[in-house]
């Protein structure tokens, strides 16, 4: 398995099982690290995975080390708190102009954002009493369109796609 097509992409595959299973609450041992890598067609051994990670941190990923009865490793800062991610999701899940299907996509890539753990947490329904979500999806881009017409201080023609006046 030394020669796996995979092998040249290990860091970035033990970035990846860092990014998506990992947070505080969730540290992964070296041997779980391991045993996630095999499942990418990798080989890792204890002391290249110690390199490896070094390597990550090197590069900017803020790995920390858990000393327990074994070290664990887990991502320490994401581009977001959880609160935050739950902060976002609970307002596009109240807004009035998405549908549900935008709303669904949405909060599926902020889920992403955050370990697989998290993402759980994300799975949140609000309930806002007497506003029915909108089941005209353009409105969205409409809005961002709007916005450049604005920033842009340029006037919309409603019968041009906004990708034909540019």
């Amino acid at each position: 398995m030394a020669n796996a097509p995979n092998q040249k992409l290990k860091q970035l595959y033990l970035m990846k099982i860092l990014m998506e299973q990992t947070d505080e609450e969730h540290p992964m041992s070296v041997k779980d690290l391991i045993g996630q890598s095999q499942l990418y067609d990798i080989s890792a051994e204890r002391k290249t995975l110690y390199a490896d990670i070094e390597r990550l941190t090197e590069f900017g990923i803020n790995v920390v080390s858990q000393k327990t009865n074994t070290v664990k490793y887990f991502v320490g800062d994401r581009p977001f708190e959880l609160a935050e991610l739950k902060l976002m999701v609970d307002a596009i899940q109240s807004s009035r102009f998405i549908t549900p299907r935008k709303s669904a996509g949405l909060i599926k890539k902020i889920a992403a954002l955050g370990s697989i753990h998290q993402a759980k947490q994300l799975n949140r329904h609000v309930f806002v009493d007497g506003q029915p979500k909108s089941i005209n999806e353009s409105v969205l881009y409409n809005v961002d369109a709007i916005h450049a017409a604005v920033n842009g201080r340029t006037m919309l023609n409603p019968y041009r796609s906004n990708k034909t006046q540019r």
